[in-house]
């Protein structure tokens, strides 16, 4: 069972807007415009679904780029707990903490599902990263931005060429970068953690180009405490669901697709040469139980190009 960490992927959003210790503006990265979310005016309605509370309003009209939903609800956190969260911030940004959460076996699929997705010569946003971006490192990109809690751990990340600090449950918008100025956005292993993802989702929306991807992967590890608690309670299929609303609320995005298994070359895939010698489907069954469980949902800005 994970106990601590500091590093921004586990850290970057634990705090609420309720209650927060203030970062040293010394390590904030500028602060952009504020947020191209939008809030309906007429009718609201909730919708239950796997456990937390859909509430959707319908605005008289849309834009692109708008979040039009909030996809959770639920009670504010006890003072205790609160203060718990604080604390845990300021450690992971005074106290970085160079480690992996999830296996070779998963990481090796992030890669090639950006391999796959990312073209070379991109411009990419690592957003709520750390020391290591699972970045394909054979692939040249235009530029690798990083976001991250930690400036220490953003700084030992060779594939990054510039970051920022931003803690994105106290500031999920309003971020330092232009509009349409990024070809893809990744997040890997760290929305279970976002306190107001409409808002964030919004954002990424606005700095993403037309036919800009935003990659999001995740397992069945987390922080307990500091995760949400749809998350929590829910299971691989619902967090899926739930990410899939996250891109829903807000208008621009393409159908969100999930996927639970990226084929890796054969130079990489793991097991021994008995396992070669399997029939296909019980190779996938093996690797996919021989390792933390895979999910990834993604969509695009507008439209998905077609680069074949």
């Amino acid at each position: 069972m994970l106990t601590s960490c500091a590093c921004l992927g586990c850290a970057s959003l634990l705090q609420t807007q309720q209650s927060r210790a203030p970062i040293p503006s010394a390590v904030l990265w500028g602060k952009g415009r504020g947020t191209t979310a939008g809030r309906g005016r007429n009718g609201v309605h909730a919708l239950p679904l796997y456990g937390w509370v859909l509430w959707r309003r319908t605005p008289p009209f849309s834009t692109g780029g708008a979040a039009h939903a909030v996809c959770i609800s639920g009670p504010k956190p006890a003072a205790a707990e609160l203060s718990h969260l604080v604390s845990f911030v300021w450690l992971a940004a005074a106290f970085p903490r160079l480690v992996k959460h999830v296996d070779d076996g998963f990481l090796a699929q992030v890669t090639q599902l950006y391999r796959e997705r990312i073209q070379p010569g991109s411009v990419v946003l690592d957003l709520m990263s750390s020391w290591v971006s699972h970045l394909p490192p054979e692939v040249k990109y235009e530029k690798v931005i990083g976001h991250g809690l930690n400036a220490a751990e953003l700084a030992r990340n060779k594939q990054m060429d510039s970051f920022f600090v931003r803690d994105l449950n106290a500031e999920p918008d309003g971020w330092a970068m232009g509009d349409q100025s990024v070809d893809a956005v990744v997040c890997c292993v760290s929305v279970q953690y976002m306190q107001q993802p409409e808002r964030v989702f919004a954002e990424v929306y606005r700095v993403l180009k037309p036919g800009g991807v935003f990659i999001l992967t995740f397992s069945n590890r987390m922080f307990y405490d500091k995760a949400i608690a749809a998350w929590r309670e829910g299971t691989g299929y619902s967090r899926c669901q739930l990410v899939k609303q996250y891109f829903q609320a807000v208008q621009g995005y393409t159908d969100p697709e999930v996927v639970q298994q990226v084929p890796l070359p054969a130079g990489q895939q793991q097991g021994s040469g008995l396992l070669q010698l399997m029939p296909k489907q019980l190779q996938q069954f093996f690797a996919r139980t021989s390792s933390d469980p895979f999910y990834a949902v993604l969509a695009y800005r507008n439209f998905k190009p077609d680069y074949s």
